[in-house]
């Protein structure tokens, strides 16, 4: 049996933690989003208030968890309607996410409502009509990356919204990116109830009436929440006849061929007042055309400087280590003694075994040398 020595760690001079962001790139197809699975990867629910994207049939043990999907209104927007389709629960939806990511008002405890800009509460840019991707957290992890973000979608006909000829001028792919925030830039960020969020500004189409503007000279269509994992877009990034601010009224978002349903076509400003949820959120997710993104995961590490001094650790208590009254390792009686460390283990106060570190190959130890073994436990 190997020889069990032990050494004191000193925690103030071998003990010392670090904190390392991890990033991974998260692509999503379109082609997954609208449905490749026959829609098989799509759950509806009795409840209508949203609906689940899967990257595989969502009765299947491998499927994975994408996102959810669901659009909403502020109660103080136009397309408020004790007539329109699910009305309250479009105002639930809204109300929810709003609650959640941004909180209530000072004075009036009213819902904040969303705006497109990082001057949060001044009640100018404000997005009332929205659709919500609340992001599965297998994805995101700890959080989204800043300046990673990017979503894009199809503005034209319901029959091809990825093709820019036909009737509509401007009809062609609208892409959202959060390009101009960075963590090493906290003034592109804003913080709330819900952490930090980042705008989303739109290039393409939608971009801006000057087609070469960059960063914050581009239309602001949406906001992305990086530590809860969600975007907030405005409905009138599907504005097809000009450039349209989030804070104008989506009245004028009259993307014609929206959404077909059995033999109606909606316009987009219809579809948030008289289509069912989850027959919008169809419609959203066929203009999908890409999605991706970074995530964060962070890892917590404690490292333990393991000290071998020269006086110690240079004999073991193995069988195979002796033969008889001779130490194998030496070849005459005035060698130095050998030792080969292969194991760390890492034990309580009480000495109880917490932790235990393998080497990649045994190392020599002999009274001429010392050894310093780094053993780092991640959380």
């Amino acid at each position: 049996m190997p020889v069990k020595n032990f050494e004191p760690l000193n925690p103030n001079s071998d003990v010392t933690t670090t904190r390392t962001l991890l990033h991974e790139a998260i692509p999503i197809t379109g082609s997954i989003v609208s449905g490749t699975y026959s829609d098989n990867n799509i759950k509806n629910y009795t409840h209508g208030q949203f609906q689940s994207v899967y990257d595989y049939p969502y009765l299947s043990s491998s499927a994975n968890h994408i996102f959810d999907l669901t659009i909403g209104y502020d109660n103080t927007s136009f397309l408020s309607s004790s007539s329109n389709t699910q009305n309250s629960k479009k105002i639930n939806s809204y109300n929810q996410f709003a609650q959640t990511l941004l909180g209530y008002t000072g004075s009036a405890n009213d819902i904040e409502i969303f705006e497109s800009d990082l001057d949060f509460g001044d009640n100018n840019s404000q997005m009332k009509e929205v659709f919500m991707v609340n992001f599965s957290r297998l994805l995101y992890k700890d959080q989204m990356k800043k300046g990673t973000f990017s979503i894009a979608f199809g503005t034209a006909s319901w029959v091809n919204p990825f093709n820019s000829a036909g009737a509509y001028t401007n009809g062609t792919i609208v892409t959202l990116t959060d390009a101009s925030a960075s963590a090493a830039n906290s003034s592109n960020t804003t913080q709330t109830r819900g952490g930090d969020y980042g705008v989303l500004y739109a290039s393409g189409s939608m971009g801006s009436s000057n087609p070469t503007a960059t960063g914050q000279d581009r239309e602001a269509q949406g906001v992305v929440f990086y530590q809860q994992g969600i975007a907030i877009i405005s409905a009138s990034v599907f504005n097809m006849t000009a450039v349209q601010h989030a804070s104008q009224s989506a009245a004028t978002s009259s993307c014609v061929d929206f959404y077909y349903n059995n033999g109606t076509t909606y316009t987009a400003t219809e579809a948030w007042q008289n289509a069912a949820i989850s027959g919008t959120c169809d419609a959203i997710r066929a203009r999908m055309y890409s999605l991706s993104f970074q995530n964060t995961t962070e890892i917590n590490s404690q490292i333990y400087f393991c000290r071998a001094p020269h006086n110690k650790f240079n004999y073991s208590s193995n069988p195979t280590y002796t033969t008889g009254s001779k130490i194998r390792v030496k070849n005459v009686a005035s060698d130095q003694p050998v030792s080969y460390i292969t194991t760390v283990g890492l034990y309580s106060a009480n000495n109880e075994l917490l932790a235990v570190a393998k080497v990649s190959e045994p190392i020599a130890k002999r009274p001429t040398n010392e050894l310093v073994l780094r053993v780092r436990l991640d959380y």
